[in-house]
């Protein structure tokens, strides 16, 4: 165990550096996305939703071809990718594929 931890303390992209403390607080726009899950779709925003997704799909890519990999980084990214899809598909139904609802005549 103790191995282990002196491992992954001395990892080139262990807590001793920026390549680990970055990608974890990016965490916590990911956990924003996923709260927003209970927001109504109109309340969400394409250009924030785009952005989180096209950033979640792109550094997912680079955190596989940097050296040393870096597999934190590579999470925090799928997930915002995925999250981002996500909210962007609650969005585009709403916008898109919705039926109206027909205004109540009122007698």
């Amino acid at each position: 165990m103790a191995s282990k931890l002196t491992a992954f303390w001395n990892h080139p992209a262990g807590p001793k550096t920026i390549h680990f403390w970055a990608p974890t607080f990016k965490w916590g726009i990911s956990i924003a996305n996923v709260a927003d899950f209970s927001k109504p779709p109109e309340k969400l925003s394409y250009p924030q939703q785009l952005a989180v997704t096209a950033t979640g799909v792109v550094w997912s890519r680079y955190s596989q071809v940097i050296t040393p990999k870096n597999w934190n980084l590579f999470s925090v990214n799928v997930a915002m990718a995925a999250t981002g899809i996500y909210q962007l598909s609650r969005k585009i139904r709403q916008d898109y594929m919705s039926v109206p609802e027909a205004p109540l005549n009122k007698v």
